[in-house]
């Protein structure tokens, strides 16, 4: 296995579909990370709202030959208007977006489980 990409490995090893969960909790993650920078700047003057579109991020990783996996959509929420400091970032609306975010991990975390106990299942030969 030498010289072959991390990935390749896991894909051959468990498939795509595991490797797609990692993918999708891996930009929950990163996504929790930027909505807390925009829920810590909020009042920041000048600041503007960052977020993640994983459809956008998703795209590449298609072109690789990759299928996307229905847990891998997701959209990018605009901050709306700036307020008269420059700043972008509705607080009711991070809180929210956190919320989803949480959730989403959440449930990616408990398929990831399921998906290694039939794996594992499978390898103890259905005990």
């Amino acid at each position: 296995m030498r010289g072959r990409r991390p990935t390749a490995v896991l894909e051959k090893l468990f498939g795509t579909h595991s490797l797609n969960l990692q993918r999708a909790m891996s930009k929950a993650t990163q996504r929790q990370s930027l909505l807390s920078q925009n829920l810590a700047n909020g009042n920041t003057p000048g600041y503007q709202r960052k977020d993640i579109d994983f459809d956008i991020r998703l795209e590449a990783e298609e072109q690789k030959g990759l299928r996307r996996s229905p847990l891998l959509s997701g959209r990018s929420q605009s901050g709306g208007p700036p307020r008269s400091n420059g700043n972008s970032v509705d607080l009711e609306k991070e809180v929210v977006a956190i919320a989803e975010t949480e959730l989403r991990f959440q449930t990616l975390a408990e398929l990831t489980s399921r998906h290694f106990s039939g794996l594992k299942s499978v390898i103890r030969g259905g005990r």
